[in-house]
C-alpha cells in the first residue's frame, strides 16, 4: 500500500511528499480520503525521508539498507477537512526530535494551500543505535 508517489522536497529537518488521490486508493470512501489514509500518508512521508537519507549516504554501487520504521504513537491529530478524490495532496513532515532510534515528527497534509490534517507522531527506526 503506497501512500506517497512523489518526493517534492527534502533537507535535514523537513520532507515534503505528494500523492494523487484516485478512486483506486483503499482509503477513499464516498469521494473523500479518510483519516486512516491521512495518518498512513504522514507515516509514509517520514519513511520516504529515512529511505532517501539512506540512499544519499550509501556510496555508489553499495547495497543500501533502508531502515524500517514503526509508529510508536500519534498525538494531537486534528482533521480540518477531507481531501477529495482526484486531488493532489502535499504532506510535510518536520523532525522535532531525533534521539537514538526514535523520531518525533510533526506532519501536515494540505490540498492546495488548505490545511486538511495535522498530528505529531513518534516513530521508532529498526537498525539504528538503541535497537
Amino acid at each position: 500500500m503506497v501512500m506517497v508517489d512523489k518526493l517534492l522536497y527534502h533537507d535535514d529537518h523537513k520532507t515534503i511528499s505528494g500523492l494523487h488521490l484516485d478512486n483506486g486508493n483503499i482509503f477513499i470512501s464516498n469521494g473523500k480520503f479518510l483519516e486512516a489514509g491521512l495518518i498512513e500518508n504522514i507515516a509514509q512521508t517520514a519513511a520516504l525521508r529515512n529511505g532517501w537519507m539512506a540512499l544519499q549516504q550509501a556510496g555508489e554501487g553499495e547495497e543500501t539498507n533502508i531502515p524500517v520504521g514503526m509508529i510508536g504513537g500519534i498525538k494531537n491529530f486534528r482533521l480540518f477537512a477531507f481531501p477529495k478524490v482526484n486531488s493532489e495532496i502535499k504532506t510535510e513532515v518536520t523532525v522535532q526530535t531525533e534521539i537514538m532510534n526514535a523520531l518525533i515528527i510533526t506532519g501536515k497534509v494540505k490540498e492546495g494551500e488548505k490545511l486538511m490534517a495535522e498530528c505529531e507522531m513518534k516513530i521508532f527506526i529498526q537498525g539504528r543505535e538503541g535497537n
